[in-house]
């Protein structure tokens, strides 16, 4: 009979060696997970909820307008019931979802400490409220943009996937709120290079970024998946502009861009130092009576949106895209200065709502007033200028303010008049306040 011993230890060495190539096949697919199939699951995540809440941010909005249409006094009644619903409903469930979110990501960014309040500000909780709530206030007429929100949306979602990681640092919290900010912003608008600067110029400022590479990863796939769902679109279409211009279109660059500094420091002062401007009883009302005080926001927003024929309802997004492309349908003078004061009334409310598309939509109609004084160039190039030259003077982000809008219009031709419109309206802003998006995160996210 043979000896079958000596096949016994080639039959036990055979056996360790498969368990060995699983356990390293398990650790590589479980270190990959962690350190690729996270971060692309949850940018996935980010990229389609940022293009759907931009979809339904128009589609409230046309509800909103079907319902006042032919009787705009309706709007009297539905804008102050609304925003009073939505201010309760807000500071009853959904505390740390207010505005755009975008301080919030800020304070989590640059607080040297650890406050260990970033499960109050990113969490389903908040995203459940800047979605649901944020709709909500646009249907009822106030002024915001999907913009600012999908960054905060973006930023809840990638910090509630550190549950996958077994111990979460807070500098990983950070990466990943980071990422996810960035990424909502690139999918909301179609602007993938300005996603990558507002993580560099806008969130951390000044500050080393701990992983760049991720974040331009975390883009990539976000802006995939926007892609997949609405395709390769130009969120303002197609600038109608020649590539060349003379020299003297410097002029009214600069009328644009000086128009604009001031203008945006003018907005960023009235909505920073509101305190020192509002009547101290109104302040105190405001303390006593939130619900009140939203009504009576919302009463009148809703009658500076009559007195517009409609204009100033919503982020002002077909506005701005008729005077890029220039339309028939033109806005009237006041139009900059009426949708200031209705994005002020707005975000005065506390609700979840951007500054973004509105902020662009303003600068487009001082760029109208421009186009009107220098009627010999273009409007849509004139317009362009301006919205760069406005959204820098409010945030003080040059470099993103002007990549996004080259990339929203396709304006590679006017690579130089939107960068020294966007530096000259930053600096002449930066005179007189502080940069409104992290002087907000100061105020109130910041441990003092």
């Amino acid at each position: 009979m043979p000896d079958s011993s000596p096949k016994r230890p080639l039959s036990r060495g055979v056996h360790a060696f498969l368990r060995a190539f699983v356990r390293l096949t398990q650790r590589g697919i479980r270190r990959n997970w962690l350190d690729h199939g996270v971060l692309w699951v949850g940018v996935a995540i980010v990229g389609v909820l940022a293009v759907l809440f931009a979809r339904w941010n128009q589609d409230v909005l046309v509800i909103f307008q079907d319902w006042i249409s032919g009787r705009a006094w309706l709007a009297l009644f539905i804008t102050p019931v609304f925003t009073a619903v939505a201010v309760w409903v807000t500071r009853r469930w959904f505390r740390g979802a207010e505005g755009s979110g975008i301080p919030q990501v800020i304070a989590a960014l640059r607080d040297p400490r650890d406050s260990g309040r970033n499960g109050q500000h990113f969490s389903l909780r908040i995203l459940t409220g800047k979605i649901g709530v944020g709709l909500f206030a646009v249907l009822g007429g106030l002024t915001f943009g999907p913009e600012g929100p999908s960054v905060h949306i973006g930023a809840s979602v990638m910090y509630e996937m550190r549950r996958f990681f077994p111990r979460p640092t807070l500098r990983l919290e950070r990466l990943l709120i980071l990422v996810g900010a960035a990424a909502g912003l690139s999918a909301a608008f179609n602007t993938p290079l300005a996603g990558v600067l507002f993580a560099i110029e806008e969130l951390y400022r000044n500050s080393e970024i701990p992983n760049i590479a991720v974040v331009v990863v975390g883009i990539v796939v976000a802006g995939l998946v926007s892609l997949a769902i609405a395709g390769n679109y130009l969120y303002f279409g197609q600038l109608n502009a020649p590539e060349t211009f003379p020299l003297a279109f410097a002029l009214p660059v600069l009328a644009a861009a000086v128009l604009c500094g001031f203008a945006g420091a003018t907005f960023n002062l009235l909505l920073l130092r509101h305190a020192r401007w509002i009547p101290s009883r109104l302040m105190v009302w405001r303390d006593r009576a939130p619900l009140v005080w939203g009504a009576a926001l919302g009463l009148l927003v809703a009658i500076i949106g009559i007195a517009t024929g409609g204009e100033t309802w919503g982020s002002g997004y077909e506005q701005a895209r008729h005077l890029v492309l220039n339309h028939g349908s033109q806005v009237g003078w006041f139009y900059p200065l009426a949708k200031m004061v209705s994005m002020l009334l707005s975000n005065f409310t506390g609700l979840p709502g951007g500054l973004f598309a509105p902020a662009l939509s303003i600068g487009a109609g001082f760029g109208r007033w421009i186009s009107q004084w220098f009627g010999r160039f273009p409007q849509p190039a004139i317009v362009a200028v301006a919205m760069v030259g406005f959204m820098s003077a409010v945030t003080q982000s040059p470099l993103t303010s002007f990549v996004v809008v080259m990339e929203m219009v396709n304006g590679s031709g006017l690579i130089i008049p939107l960068m020294a419109a966007s530096l000259i309206s930053s600096r002449i802003s930066g005179l007189y306040t502080e940069p409104l998006y992290g002087a907000i995160a100061h105020q109130n996210y910041m441990e003092k």
